[in-house]
């Protein structure tokens, strides 16, 4: 399994407030937005934030998406090492597959593959 990106989640109460900002001060653009979630990127997709105010699915905002290659092996990876799962490995409608964990911290991973 491969990380393929990394991405903070940033949980806030009104995303085109907040998105506003984000495009203004570093020049990033939108390259999703849900409605309950905005994502925004440099021209390149290299660096990305996403702006979060509710996941439309699961119980909790995540703090971090990370995408992988192989997301059902890291589920197992993840049930393997007895981490707490937080939300179930769901497919999602739009377009991805997806499970939270939980770190020793407390930290909410979202780990991710996009559907083919």
């Amino acid at each position: 399994m491969t990380v393929r990106r990394v991405m903070p989640v940033l949980s806030v109460s009104d995303v085109e407030a907040t998105r506003d900002a984000y495009i203004r001060v570093l020049g990033l653009r939108e390259v999703m937005d849900l409605g309950w979630i905005v994502t925004l990127a440099d021209d390149e997709l290299r660096h990305q934030v996403s702006l979060m105010t509710k996941d439309a699915t699961a119980p909790v905002n995540p703090n971090v998406s990370i995408e992988v290659d192989d997301v059902d092996a890291a589920y197992r990876a993840a049930v393997d090492a007895r981490l707490k799962i937080v939300h179930p490995l769901s497919d999602e409608e739009w377009g991805v597959r997806r499970f939270f964990f939980a770190d020793a911290a407390g930290n909410v991973i979202n780990v991710l593959s996009h559907k083919p």
